[in-house]
């Protein structure tokens, strides 16, 4: 399976560092708005091709799969762009940032038929896997989540401190993650609610937002989003169950007392990255839908475009 990255950024090279770990693998191109940058990166995890051009990567005959690791702006066109090459795409989170551009995606894959997933990693997380499984299993019900995504952004920057080329976004990219996992695993959302603070006068952009959320089980979920809060830094989530309390910190997964639970087992990796890009590898050779494919994950955004016109109302 040979893949070419698009975005050679922070979170590019998550990928990169994950890709490594899967068997038969290889990174035969590396696109990045700069060309100093896509040589580094190409360099450093051995890629034979480097551009600045993503159509340069897609017409090349040793990529049959492309990882999207771009601005939010430009994933739907681009994820739109690989498969009209013939190639799978794999397009981190958010799919779009629009309902009728998440539309138009889904509208392409079922036209060609490839493999096109988007990367809502809290799916795959051990931490939210161990507690899937159980809902899965019967053993616990989800009453409500309480999820609380806090960053210190004031500057456009990334998450290595990097000044950024395009604007991050609390509704489109960071609830959506809160989002999707709610639904999967309480049910389809039903109502949903958001008040967001004020504007940023540089960003253009909400700081501060607050969104409720409910699901066809009567689960609620009450979500908080920040980019003024300084430390500490993350998304926490809270999972209150008919059964237990459990908090997941990422990969790692604690009891309402604190105490660690072993996830160490739940899957072959504790690194969400890695089993979000095995199970995207493992789709394309096994010809299924993945985990997170593009039309599991498209009622997330349509949640994402209620809450977008509740708050420009």
């Amino acid at each position: 399976m040979r893949i070419a990255l698009a975005g050679a950024g922070a979170f590019g090279e998550k990928h990169l560092d994950g890709l490594k770990n899967i068997d038969g693998v290889s990174v035969t191109s590396v696109v990045s708005r700069r060309l100093d940058q896509a040589r580094a990166v190409a360099d450093k995890y051995g890629a034979p091709h480097a551009t600045t051009e993503l159509g340069e990567a897609l017409a090349r005959d040793d990529v049959d799969a492309v990882i999207l690791c771009t601005p939010t702006q430009m994933h739907a066109s681009q994820a739109i762009a690989c498969m009209d090459a013939g190639k799978h795409v794999q397009v981190e989170i958010p799919l779009a940032d629009s309902w009728a551009d998440a539309e138009a995606v889904v509208a392409r894959q079922r036209e060609t038929g490839l493999t096109c997933m988007v990367g809502h990693t809290r799916r795959f997380n051990p931490s939210h896997q161990y507690v899937h499984n159980r809902i899965a299993a019967g053993e616990i019900a989800v009453q409500q989540m309480d999820v609380q995504t806090y960053f210190f952004r004031r500057r456009n920057i990334n998450a290595k401190g990097e000044a950024r080329s395009w604007t991050d976004h609390l509704l489109w990219h960071h609830a959506a993650h809160t989002v999707d996992l709610f639904a999967y695993q309480a049910g389809r959302i039903v109502q949903a609610n958001a008040m967001q603070g004020p504007i940023h006068p540089d960003l253009g952009i909400a700081m501060d937002m607050s969104i409720q959320l409910k699901s066809e089980t009567g689960a609620i979920c009450t979500l908080s989003l920040s980019f003024n809060n300084d430390g500490p830094l993350g998304t926490f989530f809270r999972y209150i169950c008919d059964n237990g309390t459990y908090i997941a910190r990422y990969d790692d997964l604690v009891n309402a007392r604190e105490e660690p639970i072993d996830v160490s087992q739940v899957a072959v990796s504790m690194n969400g990255i890695e089993l979000q890009d095995r199970e995207f590898i493992a789709a394309i050779r096994e010809g299924r839908e993945p985990n997170s494919s593009v039309a599991q994950v498209l009622d997330c955004y349509r949640v994402l475009g209620d809450l977008e016109k509740q708050l420009a109302g």
